[in-house]
């Protein structure tokens, strides 16, 4: 009972808590860092060093008048910010912390589950999030957010191919779909995927940066352009839930990224026996190590690139990444036949 219903539960809501919680002072995080980037100070006033910002921005939205706009489809405009908001939570069911640790005398895991086909899970479920955009432009029955709608969609298919292919090098290099068996793989090989697979690596964190919406490729938002972008009809905690969806799905990308090129929970070189004294360090916190560096890197991206062109991106995606992830994966493919 304990092990099959309790403890899955019990890691449901710390998760969920977690990320909750690591949304609203990643906000705090990326203000200051860009403010630190533009020499200036950023949230100041509402606690010690503006460290309560967070709060008193979720305060402001749970109080502010959430309007629906007359000539909107009203249920498909609520149920829009809900898609995009549980795909970018549920993908931490396969997404391993940690390995199995003896916590209280009973031996836990630091992940919700291990499936064999985590990699295809997070794949499905992500793509599923776009949705919640195409459909909140459509229901808002304005042009701007129509347009914005229309440019998501296109950009999911000009990054999506080019980000499933490299996935499936790394599944070439694993043997697994296992996100846990991922990280295995990475330890019995002694050696990180962003070393091995280096153009692999480098389009996933191009088409990750796309994935979330995020500057340079912030197309669906791009506020000179089309006002708002996608959500420029809502308010409140409807426009809460897609800034939510937004950094939640910043730190799930992070996350994956730390679990399919950097080791995982693995210290850094693992089969070095001059760095045996890292084995100190919890194992998980070298995951949120790794995946703070990578959240950093999103932030130090937006505040020193401008946007590209809705041109640029598509000629990026379909001319430039595409074809480099089919050589990357026919190159991986040949050399794992060669070598096995």
């Amino acid at each position: 009972m304990i092990d099959t219903l309790l403890i899955p539960l019990l890691k449901i809501v710390i998760v969920l808590n977690a990320t909750l919680v690591a949304v609203t002072y990643m906000v705090l995080l990326e203000r200051k860092v860009i403010a630190w980037a533009q020499s200036r100070l950023g949230p100041m006033r509402v606690g010690p060093y503006g460290i309560l910002q967070p709060v008193a921005d979720a305060i402001k939205l749970m109080l502010k008048e959430d309007i629906t706009p007359v000539r909107a489809d009203k249920w498909v405009f609520t149920a829009a910010p809900i898609i995009s908001m549980v795909p970018a939570l549920i993908v931490y069911a396969v997404i391993p912390f940690g390995p199995v640790v003896n916590l209280f005398g009973r031996q836990v895991s630091l992940y919700i589950t291990d499936i064999n086909v985590g990699l295809l899970y997070i794949v499905s479920v992500a793509s599923v999030g776009v949705y919640g955009i195409i459909l909140a432009g459509y229901a808002s029955n304005s042009k701007f957010p129509l347009l914005a709608s229309l440019r998501a969609s296109a950009q999911l298919i000009s990054y999506e191919v080019a980000v499933t292919l490299i996935l499936v090098s790394v599944i070439l290099m694993s043997g697994t779909l296992s996100m846990v068996g991922i990280v295995r793989a990475q330890e019995s090989q002694h050696l990180w995927y962003a070393f091995v697979q280096p153009f692999a690596f480098g389009i996933f964190v191009i088409g990750s940066l796309a994935e979330t919406n995020r500057a340079p490729f912030d197309m669906p938002e791009a506020e000179q352009e089309l006002t708002g972008g996608f959500h420029t009809e809502y308010s409140g905690m409807r426009f809460a839930l897609f800034f939510l969806a937004e950094y939640a799905n910043m730190i799930v990308v992070s996350s994956v990224a730390t679990t399919l090129f950097l080791g995982g929970w693995l210290r850094p070189f693992p089969n070095v026996a001059a760095l045996a004294f890292l084995d100190f360090v919890p194992s998980w916190t070298w995951f949120l190590i790794k995946s703070f560096l990578f959240l950093y890197f999103f932030i130090w991206i937006r505040a020193t690139l401008p946007r590209y062109r809705y041109d640029q991106l598509m000629r990026l995606g379909w001319k430039v990444l595409i074809p480099l992830s089919i050589l990357n994966l026919v190159v991986t493919a040949i050399i794992k036949v060669l070598i096995s």
